[in-house]
């Protein structure tokens, strides 16, 4: 009967360690808000947690990738839409050359702004952002990783906004054609101010054309911005599902571990006043 009680004792009393070091862990999911915090508790969830947190750095670069992105193509749809503004100016400066008598100071002021919008044309095209990175780039296009194996061209090149417009067959650039309008008006030849009027018009609709551009690749950043976002969001739900502690289910885990604790201990207690006598009786 001794032996007996013993082995009654040491069951209990393991039963006891098995049920603090189980309310420990529960208690250390209340406070820390994770149910699972070491890879022991549950290899196959640890495992599917870790993917997904991996995922989610990936999520992460992407989604500074196309923040920069989107930066860049903003500041490049601002820049054109400066430079549209500048080519309409430059277009009704030059209407008004040709419809009306101009006096040595109507020429020289007209002569004035459209220096200063050549000017501008020029800073616009061929500034730097905060960054100091061009807001156009050189010749060719950055591509920017924005997810798995898709990169995108964000902005155009000062080549491909400023050069090679076709004017009646002949190659200009936005700079020559602005120069051509400053030309004109000096000149005093109608013709020339027509055929500056007509290279003027080319311009700006090839500035309207590359705008176009622009937005298409704003809305192609939009569109995997959001995808991205949403695939951040289903990985955060998804984690949180493995990982994160259901407050309501382990609080009420804990009181009944504690009411079998209590029990247990309460069991041990009768064990240990039992004598000799009691068992022998």
């Amino acid at each position: 009967m001794v032996a007996i009680t013993s082995q009654t004792m040491r069951a209990e009393i393991q039963r006891m360690q098995r049920l603090s070091q189980s309310i420990s862990e529960d208690q250390a999911a209340v406070s820390s808000g994770k149910k699972i915090r070491i890879a022991s508790q549950d290899p196959q969830t640890w495992v599917q947690i870790s993917e997904i947190g991996r995922a989610q750095v990936q999520n992460e670069a992407w989604t500074q990738n196309i923040g920069y992105g989107v930066a860049r193509a903003n500041k490049a749809e601002a820049n054109l839409n400066e430079i549209n503004g500048l080519f309409s100016r430059a277009r009704e400066l030059m209407i008004n050359a040709s419809t009306s008598t101009l006096d040595a100071a109507g020429q020289a002021a007209i002569v004035a702004e459209l220096q200063s919008i050549r000017a501008a044309a020029s800073d616009l095209l061929n500034e730097n952002d905060y960054q100091g990175v061009p807001v156009f780039d050189d010749n060719v296009s950055t591509q920017v990783p924005v997810s798995r194996n898709l990169t995108l061209e964000v902005v155009g090149t000062r080549q491909s906004i400023s050069e090679n417009i076709d004017v009646d067959g002949t190659p200009r650039t936005l700079d020559d054609i602005l120069l051509e309008a400053i030309n004109a008006v000096t000149s005093n030849v109608q013709t020339d101010r027509d055929n500056s009027l007509r290279s003027l018009e080319v311009g700006l609709d090839h500035v309207i054309l590359q705008q176009s551009v622009q937005g298409i690749r704003g809305d192609r950043l939009e569109d995997v911005q959001n995808r991205v976002t949403d695939t951040q969001l289903d990985l955060s739900e998804r984690r949180s599902e493995l990982e994160d502690t259901d407050l309501n289910v382990v609080i009420a885990r804990i009181q009944s571990k504690l009411l079998s604790l209590e029990a247990a201990q309460a069991t041990l207690a009768r064990i240990n006043r039992q004598s000799l006598f009691d068992l022998i009786r």
